[in-house]
């Protein structure tokens, strides 16, 4: 349901490099320490690196970025042969649970300080990368929603196109199902939402539980009235043909927001990117960013962390210690939209006043700061990794007309239970 890559990778390349790198480990190249980096998608890093190294002659960086699927599964090979992993790692929000309980796999990096640097970051932040006394990685980004959408569609159909107007309409997700009827009455041949599974993504991710309970992590998606709530609307909205079917992330996806196949989208900031190259120039000024209904919530975001085998701890620390530093993280923000997750920068005035010209100049820093400030926590358990996408594929077979919602509920609570077995 959910692929989360800021940018296509090529993985067949990065699967090559890979292997190559697994036996070159951390060698030094002419007399310099050499860092590996790897990343699911760009993180903007490039430039970053450049600067590192200028002000580090002793450092030599190398960037290793693959696509999602690719980077967790050699990732997870590396650390179970205890050779080839990169001396710091991106580590995505739903992966955390599982290994923040491997300790023996990562470096403490409360062993070099990072423990004192607890208030850079939003607490929910800090917390979500930490265990008591144990700081497994750095924050990087985070995914505060917003909601984006077609004002030229929304113009077509007799709704109010003002982002403030357009918030009022839909202050909650009841209110986006009753919008959604009323637009596909006007324009029965677009959808009003890309795909059931971005709806019930944000929603979920409203809820302070999702599949399990953070009281013990035992499996509750059968009986946590967030699902439920959230699966019943966005496969309404499926089962009603007012989803467009387009999976995040997939050419499919790319090709309907090329085609403006579809109204509105719920878009963590580091998805402006996505949309602006999938759309092309032709998309320009037809978007706008408003509020997402329930005001809040997060999707994606990651962490640095340092593998154990690393031959370099402390220097692969000192890395990402600076990368997550806010002067950077407000860079990148500024250079490629990728959300700070310390209050310092994105409360910081040049953020807030950032508009993007592309979204018909919304005040994007406005809006991701004021939704990041109203975050809460969003547990996730051990096996969410394995659970999420059972539920995500039931909801595709009530697009494709193979189920209807309670089938797919139904399908759903039980695959999620054996997903875990």
């Amino acid at each position: 349901m959910r692929k989360l890559t800021r940018r296509p990778a090529v993985a067949a390349l990065a699967a090559a490099f890979l292997l190559l790198a697994a036996a070159c480990g951390s060698a030094a190249s002419s007399g310099k320490i050499t860092l590996s980096v790897a990343t699911f998608g760009e993180f903007g890093y490039a430039p970053l690196f450049e600067q590192y190294e200028k002000d580090h002659p002793n450092i030599e960086i190398r960037s290793r970025v693959t696509d999602f699927d690719t980077h967790f599964k050699s990732l997870a090979t590396q650390l179970a042969a205890g050779r080839g992993a990169a001396d710091v790692v991106a580590v995505e929000e739903q992966y955390i649970p599982k290994y923040i309980r491997a300790n023996d796999k990562f470096v403490n990096l409360a062993d070099y300080g990072a423990d004192k640097l607890k208030q850079q970051w939003a607490p929910w932040k800090w917390a979500q990368g930490t265990s008591g006394d144990y700081v497994f990685g750095l924050g990087t980004d985070m995914g505060s929603l917003a909601m984006c959408y077609r004002r030229d569609l929304f113009e077509q159909a007799g709704l109010p196109t003002d982002r403030k107007a357009v918030a009022e309409l839909m202050p909650d997700w009841t209110g986006y199902a009753n919008v959604a009827a009323r637009f596909t009455e006007k324009l029965p041949k677009v959808k009003f939402a890309d795909s059931a599974g971005t709806v019930y993504t944000a929603m979920l991710n409203q809820s302070p539980e999702n599949y399990f309970s953070a009281k013990d992590d035992s499996y509750i998606a059968d009986r946590n009235p967030s699902v439920r709530t959230a699966f019943q609307l966005s496969g309404g909205l499926a089962q009603a043909h007012e989803t467009a079917g387009a999976t995040t992330y997939t050419q499919a996806w790319n090709v309907a927001i090329k085609q403006g196949s579809f109204a509105t989208i719920a878009c963590p900031a580091w998805m402006l990117t996505q949309i602006k190259e999938a759309g092309g120039d032709a998309g320009s000024g037809k978007w706008d960013v408003t509020t997402v209904p329930g005001n809040s919530g997060n999707q994606g975001g990651s962490f640095l962390a340092v593998p154990k085998q690393s031959a370099h701890p402390k220097e692969a620390y000192d890395l990402a210690q600076w990368l997550t530093a806010p002067a950077q993280q407000k860079r990148l923000f500024l250079s490629d939209g990728i959300l700070p997750s310390e209050p310092s920068v994105y409360q910081d005035p040049q953020v807030v006043a950032h508009t993007d010209p592309y979204f018909s100049n919304a005040p994007v820093g406005q809006i991701y700061a004021a939704s990041a400030d109203k975050l809460r926590p969003n547990y996730r358990g051990l096996h969410d990794a394995d659970v999420r996408p059972e539920f995500g594929r039931a909801l595709g077979r009530i697009e494709d007309g193979s189920e209807n919602v309670e089938q797919a509920w139904a399908d759903a609570v039980r695959m999620g239970r054996d997903a875990i077995k």
